[in-house]
């Protein structure tokens, strides 16, 4: 079985009709899985200290919040400060229609979920209709150039034993993407940064088991039906070895984690300057600086 964390940039080009990308159905019953077997949750750990950190930094209570998609026990680590939070777990059909009433949250945080979204856009903009003016969005999401190196392995291992190449890790919205998704849904104050975790694994098998254990096997609707060749498998495993191995035979395996926020509009945010109420103009500043 292969495994993978995406989001393809495709899914930004046409929010209008936005292709179905992954069977979220298949990835509820691996979430459900993989947490029965015993989760791999140090991302989400990690997530979820980092989380409070940033909602530390917010100087303001919040009362009706929300935790959106998040996978396994959800962010728990949140509930200590934020006692009224509910959960809204990923459900059997996968559905991506929100059930929150216009203007009836103050918070939305989702970890490590976002990245399975086929329609990003819609979501967005369904979150942003819950929230209260002033309301806040913070979420992260796996992206930019995670797994790349699992990405290629597999790549030059199908090229080269079975003469073509089939989906095994979906491309990664990066952080310009998400930016622009923020905007389009009439966000406030957008913010994104990427963190970028770096996992050392003996081989290419155990990055697999604890992606599988992640919850985060292959669910893109065009993956591959069929199982994976012994013979497949165990070059991609070489490939990845001589291409991404630490001098102590250990590979490495890259998670960029991209944090986003944004804001529901409201009269109390600071606004950008209206064109022409600046009152001093550029050109006259150079001009000043020339004869200095």
């Amino acid at each position: 079985m292969t495994s993978m964390i995406g989001v393809t940039s495709g899914m930004v080009q046409n929010p209008q009709t936005p292709p179905a990308l992954f069977d979220r159905a298949l990835l509820h019953a691996r979430q459900q899985r993989a947490q029965a077997q015993g989760a791999v949750s140090f991302l989400l750990d990690r997530v979820g200290e980092d989380m409070s950190d940033r909602l530390a930094a917010v100087m303001r209570e919040f009362h009706a919040p929300v935790d959106l998609w998040s996978p396994g026990e959800g962010l728990a680590s949140l509930r200590a400060h934020l006692p009224s939070i509910e959960r809204l777990a990923l459900d059997a059909a996968g559905a991506e229609k929100l059930p929150f009433a216009p203007e009836s949250l103050d918070l939305v945080v989702s970890a490590l979920a976002l990245q399975f979204v086929n329609d990003l856009p819609g979501v967005f903009a369904q979150i942003r209709r819950a929230l209260k003016p002033d309301g806040l969005l913070l979420a992260a999401m796996i992206g930019g150039d995670s797994l790349s190196e699992l990405r290629q392995a597999f790549a030059a291992a199908e090229a080269e034993c079975e003469g073509g190449v089939s989906p095994r890790v979906a491309p990664f919205a990066d952080l310009r993407d998400v930016g622009a998704l923020l905007q389009r849904a009439g966000f406030a104050l957008p913010v994104t940064d990427v963190d970028r975790v770096v996992v050392r694994y003996g081989n290419a098998f155990a990055l697999m088991q604890d992606l599988r254990r992640m919850g985060a096997a292959n669910v893109l609707i065009e993956r591959r039906r069929t199982p994976s060749r012994r013979a497949t498998l165990l070059r991609m495993a070489e490939i990845y070895a001589e291409r991404f191995a630490d001098a102590d035979g250990r590979i490495r395996a890259t998670f960029d984690i991209i944090w986003l926020s944004g804001w529901a509009p409201h009269a109390s945010q600071q606004q950008p300057l209206k064109p022409g109420s600046a009152k001093a103009s550029l050109a006259e500043a150079v001009r000043k600086a020339g004869k200095e």
